[in-house]
């Protein structure tokens, strides 16, 4: 795990990174070596032709050379693939290895100037087809020069060392309400909305081949006078693409705003007349500057009357809703909205920093607007202060699809995953290429992880409950750098961040039936209630960025609506109700 030290610095990569790159390059050299080989002895005592000498000493030192790149490869495969990742012992050699295997550079450089001598200069009157062959291996004796210096410039720049042993900490809940199967139909309905708001992106992305043609009928038209838009639509493709998405009418949409810096964020206001609602959809993250504005994760207070208890939230996406806010109330909005149906509900929805804003937005206007509801899907972890994310339940909805890491993602679920991380290496006693080669196998034929055997076979459980030698040190120090290490019951090391949570009631959709299907299966999905405990722990899957799109939300949510959500047993006594 420790960066290999070789050429005087600390390398960004490990002794036992080296098994996968070595094993590719000695498969390549052998396929070299094996092929001049073949056109040696096939032109073996017939050089008759201008600089026969040169070309003979050439193929011959060849051999020579890629017979010992080969041997000097094969060993550094063999180092790299012993010991463990913190156990690097075993692998004491690989700093020589490496420096013999940069010396044979010496003589590939001279034998590749050779090669280009004599086709230069002596190949003249030779057989096409030798001189054709020779070129070819002139040519791939300089490649690798070239990849090798460009390999070196990269990793001179790199300083952090890959991690291999990974957790799989899986959040239990299961509960069942009555209006279940009403909150899911609310969801699907209001996430066409927060998907719409991205606008033509994710329109063309989710409706690659007939995105294009229903677009273009629409682009580019003159229609600013039936609807008020701000900004960033000069084409009209990102409003065109709403109501494609939602099915609305010109006449219905309010308000429509594109302008995007940081802390201000777009949003459309419109009239839902089936539902018979005002709806606010805020957009998710999708420019750099929507990125700078969810990393202003610093808490900033939120006192709402009535709450007892810290009062904070997520300062980006709580400067946001007030960017909305002042638009929605002060600058009469709102006031239109309702002036043209005043009997209709405010509901306000979003997605990722959208589903964050639109949470915070709900909180700022319910004193009101004090029926209004939330629809907020896959909202960030780091949200709310625990008082505030109790108060929201009363009108808030939470979605989250499977392992989704943005509702995980908090400043201290990433110091607990650290935390984990740094103990599972250090107790981890196998080999990493062997780690990963079992996670490439899961990955391609599927199978239980669990039936694998795991880096803690002859391991307690209990050891991870220890700090690490050098936690140890470092927390009888007092280092601020690694606060986060010691255990959370220790009096002398009190947390660093504050912890934030989820908004409201969480509905967590996760896949039902065996984790491995067919490219062809249908997916079905099941729903239960969760609460914001659950999801204290980040889960690393390939599926923690694919279940945050909101494509994936909305084709989950449709097909829970369609084929009815899987239950899980439990008392009604037992679980939140929500009422609409």
């Amino acid at each position: 795990m420790p960066g290999m030290v070789a050429f005087g610095r600390r390398w960004g990569i490990a002794s036992d990174d080296l098994v996968f790159p070595g094993s590719f390059e000695l498969l390549l050299r052998v396929l070299w070596w094996i092929g001049t080989l073949i056109l040696f002895t096939y032109h073996k005592g017939h050089f008759d032709c201008n600089g026969r000498g040169v070309l003979h000493t050439y193929l011959v030192g060849l051999l020579v050379v890629l017979g010992l790149i080969i041997l000097s490869l094969w060993a550094i495969v063999y180092v790299s693939a012993q010991g463990t990742i913190t156990n690097p012992g075993a692998r004491r050699s690989m700093p020589a290895l490496v420096y013999l295997r940069a010396l044979l550079y010496i003589p590939e450089f001279v034998w590749a100037c050779l090669g280009a001598v004599w086709v230069s200069d002596d190949s003249r009157g030779c057989d096409p087809a030798t001189v054709g062959a020779v070129i070819s291996a002139v040519i791939t004796r300089w490649e690798p020069l070239h990849v090798v210096y460009v390999l070196y410039t990269c990793l001179a720049a790199m300083n952090t060392t890959p991690y291999a042993c990974f957790l799989k900490l899986i959040p239990s809940s299961c509960s069942q309400d009555q209006d279940l199967q009403t909150e899911l139909e609310n969801a699907a309905h209001y996430m066409q909305f927060a998907a719409a708001a991205y606008g033509w992106p994710l329109y063309v992305y989710s409706n690659f081949f007939t995105a294009p043609c229903k677009l273009s009928r629409d682009c580019c038209r003159t229609r600013a006078a039936e609807y008020d838009i701000v900004g960033g639509d000069h084409l009209g493709c990102h409003f065109s693409s709403i109501l494609q998405t939602t099915g609305l009418q010109y006449r219905d949409f309010i308000y429509v705003s594109f302008h995007n810096q940081i802390y201000e964020i777009p949003f459309f206001v419109a009239l839902d007349h089936k539902w018979e609602v005002v709806l606010v959809a805020v957009r998710g993250t999708l420019s750099l500057k929507d990125v700078l504005t969810d990393l202003s994760a610093e808490c900033e207070n939120l006192p709402v009357e009535g709450v007892s208890g810290p009062c904070y939230a997520h300062k980006g996406m709580y400067q946001a809703a007030g960017y909305i806010y002042k638009k929605l109330v002060n600058d009469g909005i709102l006031n239109q909205a309702f002036s043209v149906a005043p009997e209709y509900k405010l509901v306000v929805t979003g997605h990722s920093l959208g589903a964050g804003t639109a949470a915070l937005l709900a909180i700022l206007l319910r004193t009101s607007f004090p029926t209004l509801k939330c629809y907020s899907f896959s909202p960030p972890g780091g949200l709310l202060s625990q008082p505030l994310a109790e108060y929201s339940k009363d009108f808030v909805v939470s979605v989250v699809l499977g392992k989704d890491l943005v509702p995980r993602l908090s400043i201290p679920n990433m110091e607990d995953l650290k935390s984990r991380i740094l103990k599972i290496v250090a107790n981890c006693n196998k080999p990493k290429y062997r780690i990963l080669l079992q996670g490439c196998w899961y990955e391609l034929f599927g199978g239980d992880p669990d039936d694998f055997p795991t880096e803690m076979d002859s391991r307690r459980e209990e050891q991870l409950s220890q700090p690490l030698l050098g936690e140890e040190s470092l927390v009888i120090r007092h280092s601020s750098s690694y606060q986060s290490l010691a255990s959370d019951d220790s009096p002398a090391h009190p947390a660093v961040h504050m912890p934030l949570y989820p908004p409201g009631h969480i509905l967590y959709i996760t896949e039902d039936g065996p984790s491995r299907r067919s490219c062809f299966s249908q997916v079905r999905y099941r729903a239960d209630w969760s609460s914001e405990t659950a999801f204290r722990s980040i889960l690393i899957s390939p599926r923690m960025l694919v279940d945050h799109m909101p494509d994936a939300v909305l084709r989950a949510l449709n097909s829970l609506c369609s084929d009815g959500p899987f239950l899980c047993p439990s008392s009604l006594s037992n679980n939140p109700h929500i009422s609409m």
